[in-house]
């Protein structure tokens, strides 16, 4: 845990012995919710080692879950360049909200892996399109994706073996901009892959940190 010490905290920057305390999941790097902490919440937050606010409206301490079992179990907490304000790093238990969501601004707490992602959710449209879930615009022309989905596995996984042994002949050159160019077409089939088989990126992952774990 980074060292954060009471010491540190500016609290009586804002003259009422308060901190705002920013929420972040430490795996999917959502931000959870925002809370307050005075000296005595951070002191039970570093002892127990679940996030304990001061409650503005009731003032008094609370640790959330203490009712719901929703704790948020600390991983980390970093202070701002101005040292009054808290980026908490947690593990959640359940939704993080009061409303039953998993984030205060109605998000799903799911993993995002920025332009991936994005990409991974044009490719679910091509899909969807392939398998006429999505109707097409008059007179577009048929995606290469939606195509390659329609012609099935088999042509699905040849794509992706073809560009493996394309990314390895490029490897063993001295052209950089080659590599990466089909290293770029090597993944971006195996996203469609994935979804050919019904899986995504996030089960993948799913693996690899059940691995090193």
């Amino acid at each position: 845990m980074t060292n954060v010490t009471m010491m540190t905290i500016d609290f009586n920057k804002n003259n009422d012995g308060l901190v705002p305390a920013i929420i972040q999941d430490a795996t999917t790097q959502k931000v959870l919710m925002l809370g307050y902490m005075n000296q005595d919440a951070f002191e039970k937050t570093q002892k127990t080692q679940k996030v304990t606010f001061f409650s503005r409206t009731k003032q008094r301490l609370w640790t959330k879950g203490e009712e719901s079992g929703n704790f948020l179990h600390l991983v980390d907490m970093k202070l701002d360049c101005d040292q009054d304000a808290l980026l908490v790093k947690v593990n959640p238990v359940g939704p993080t909200c009061h409303k039953g969501t998993d984030t205060c601004w109605e998000e799903e707490n799911n993993a995002s892996y920025g332009f991936l992602s994005k990409l991974e959710a044009i490719i679910q449209n091509r899909k969807d399109q392939a398998e006429g879930k999505v109707v097409q615009e008059e007179g577009a022309k048929p995606s290469y994706v939606s195509s390659l989905f329609k012609s099935g596995i088999n042509k699905v996984a040849q794509k992706v073996g073809e560009e493996a042994v394309e990314v390895v002949i490029e490897a063993k050159d001295n052209d950089d901009k080659l590599f990466k160019d089909e290293s770029a077409d090597l993944l971006f089939h195996y996203l469609i892959l994935l979804q050919a088989k019904g899986f995504t990126l996030k089960d993948i992952v799913a693996v690899l940190e059940a691995r090193h774990s």
